[in-house]
């Protein structure tokens, strides 16, 4: 089986050379320049996107997750109002036309503040405010609706009641536009008291056909009263014919030895990822980005 191993975002060789798809601004900047200035951080940023394909791909690393930061301000304001809104959209269609070309994967994942279980309409509100600049951005790359280009999600809080939290999740995934829905996934937490593997397969699996990404580091702090390998196989069946993505990290305090939360995440890796005999893309969530990715492959393939 072919396994395809991925990073996050940021590629530590191309930051030395001030290659960045993460340019961004604060509100007080944003008022100060105005939306022209935030237009020329997003084209810059997009240009930086094509040469990361084109270096992920000389590189043999053929899953990417893509920057949520690329369009500064995407989410608040009209980006497709911007002065170079012509030139991002051609190089966002290029950049999908390349990756669909050499068979890469790209996903998103939207930060922390992308919530669907609030009980607060204005968090909603922001979060599918959020979401859909995603999709619009994947769209724009003519990327597929489907999960195989993933925009990822955690639940984000129990709110004191998990079972109520899930049906608001649930009442506000069914008002997503469909080009959101059909690219949406839900991942597992790493605190106890949130949701394990098992808990998002009976709530919101089975209720939306949503797809799990199974997260290895995640599983160590909220089992759900499984094994590694019950939880792994459990997301697998949530893909259907799409190729299940994963997410791989070790614990910082474990591999360095230092006084850190469990839950950080290591820069390299120490041991092969088990993946039970599955067939699996793999996002490398360790610190070193693509530093992290290579030296895995020259270690354990």
């Amino acid at each position: 089986m072919n396994k395809n191993y991925g990073y996050a975002c940021i590629n530590e060789t191309l930051k030395k050379e001030g290659v960045t798809t993460n340019r961004s601004l604060k509100k007080a900047t944003l008022d100060k320049k105005g939306l022209d200035y935030c237009s020329e951080l997003a084209v810059q940023n997009i240009r930086d996107l094509e040469k990361y394909l084109h270096w992920n791909l000389e590189n043999d690393i053929l899953v990417f997750r893509m920057s949520s930061n690329m369009i500064p301000w995407g989410n608040k304001v009209d980006w497709f109002s911007f002065k170079d809104f012509s030139e991002i959209k051609d190089v966002l269609a290029r950049c999908g036309e390349f990756a669909t070309k050499h068979g890469m994967r790209l996903t998103m994942h939207p930060g922390q503040y992308c919530i669907l279980t609030s009980p607060h309409q204005h968090v909603i509100d922001n979060s599918v405010s959020d979401l859909q600049m995603h999709s619009d951005i994947m769209d724009l790359m003519g990327l597929s609706r489907t999960h195989y280009n993933k925009i990822n999600i955690h639940m984000g809080a129990t709110y004191g009641d998990k079972e109520s939290a899930i049906k608001t999740f649930l009442k506000n995934f069914n008002k997503l536009p469909d080009a959101i829905k059909s690219r949406l996934t839900i991942e597992n937490d790493d605190k106890g008291n949130m949701y394990s593997t098992k808990e998002l397969f009976e709530g919101i699996h089975k209720n939306a056909n949503i797809p799990i990404v199974f997260d290895y580091h995640h599983h160590k702090f909220c089992t759900g009263g499984q094994s590694e390998e019950e939880a792994l196989r459990l997301a697998v069946s949530t893909w259907g014919n799409i190729k299940p993505i994963v997410h791989y990290s070790e614990s910082k305090a474990l591999n360095e030895s230092l006084k850190v939360k469990m839950q950080a995440h290591s820069d390299y890796y120490l041991n092969k990822v088990e993946t039970y005999g599955l067939d699996l893309d793999i996002m490398m969530e360790c610190k070193a980005k693509e530093l992290a990715v290579m030296k895995y492959k020259k270690d354990f393939l």
